[in-house]
């Protein structure tokens, strides 16, 4: 008991205090998406509650184990990485939605792998790098990182763009971390930059389609620009106190799309205002600081690179969630991380927490 009383004394307070107002918010707006004029307890308000339920669960078994213990499951880690993504192709499990087959089907909900396998691609280019640190200053080096991570995006761009995407970020991050020579990292970004219409060539038709649309906003007969369109007149009109919470036109009227999840910010900004935004930004920018004092002060280089591999993976996904929303990215289907609905978003996230909080506790010395 008293080990577990000095984990508790050594946790970040705020980190963990922050997802129960994330959870707050979330609870509020997807509920708002169903309703005006009051809270409904729905099913979809249910399924999240029950998602952060067994996410603090989660959060609460993680932290009981030292993270270093991954150290010797990198390669098990790996090939069960790449089988679980492969699992929405398994005839009679995988299963399509928005135009992705991301999901299987478990019966009683959705899982998404790619959500899942986010966090073991951030162990797995932790432990890949600390093997690996000083042969990042080598273009041999940095292409073998490359190769490395490329089957865990090749298999996610297939099945979502932005989740790959995403994958990518985490990379960067942590390979900008690890100690890149930049004059590397900036050839192989004019080498990807130049590579891009290849890239586009071998995309999925309505991942196509939403790049068009990104590239000629004006056209509303391309697919989404009607959405964008509408979620920055929801935006816009919220003004900067908001029309007031449950009293949002835009969603109520069904001019919005994918209200619960892509574009919830869009909700929030219609009711709560300028104001509204600003709050959840400035808890995401708490959010993110948090996390990386725990990457500063982490004990070793494993630590420290599983946290920046987390900010990388935050940080990207709460930008182009609210950056698609007001037409300035493409719209990838990125979800805004703990507040749009979504219970494997929200389990996901609450695991990836979990880790980050373990790097910080073990970063402090335990008494006994």
């Amino acid at each position: 008991m008293k080990y577990f009383w000095n984990l508790f004394k050594n946790i970040d307070k705020t980190l963990l205090l922050l997802p129960l107002c994330f959870g707050a918010i979330s609870m509020v707006m997807v509920s708002s998406t169903a309703s005006q004029g009051h809270f409904v307890f729905d099913k979809y308000v249910t399924i999240q509650l029950l998602a952060y339920f067994l996410g603090f669960i989660a959060v609460g078994f993680i932290l009981l184990i030292d993270y270093k213990v991954f150290e010797n499951w990198e390669q098990p880690l790996y090939i069960f990485s790449l089988f679980f993504l492969l699992t929405v192709y398994v005839p009679g499990l995988g299963v399509e939605q928005y135009g992705s087959r991301a999901w299987i089907d478990l019966k009683v909900m959705y899982l998404q792998p790619s959500e899942f396998v986010k966090i073991t691609f951030v162990i797995l280019l932790a432990l890949y790098f600390c093997r690996n640190h000083d042969s990042l200053w080598s273009y041999k080096g940095v292409i073998m990182s490359a190769l490395y991570a490329s089957p865990f995006i090749v298999i996610v761009l297939k099945e979502d763009l932005g989740g790959a995407i995403v994958l990518c970020f985490i990379w960067l991050a942590m390979v900008f971390y690890a100690g890149i020579d930049y004059r590397i990292l900036g050839k192989f970004a004019c080498i990807f930059a130049i590579s891009l219409p290849l890239v586009y060539r071998f995309m999925a038709s309505h991942q196509k389609e939403r790049i068009d649309a990104f590239l000629h906003p004006t056209n509303l007969a391309l697919g989404g620009n009607y959405q964008v369109w509408q979620s920055k007149v929801a935006i816009g009109s919220g003004g900067f106190w908001g029309k007031g919470l449950f009293q949002g036109t835009q969603k109520e009227l069904k001019f919005l799309p994918v209200q619960k999840s892509d574009f919830i910010f869009s909700v929030i900004v219609e009711e709560l205002g300028m104001i509204g935004g600003a709050v959840i930004v400035i808890l995401y920018t708490l959010f993110l600081y948090r996390i990386a004092k725990i990457a500063y002060n982490a004990k070793d280089n494993f630590g420290a690179l599983i946290a920046v591999g987390f900010i990388g993976m935050f940080g990207f996904q709460v930008f182009e969630n609210m950056a698609m929303t007001m037409g300035i990215m493409p719209v990838t289907g990125i979800t805004l991380p703990f507040i749009s609905y979504g219970g494997s978003s929200v389990l996901a996230n609450m695991i990836a927490l979990g880790l980050i909080l373990n790097v910080g506790i073990r970063s402090k010395i335990i008494n006994f």
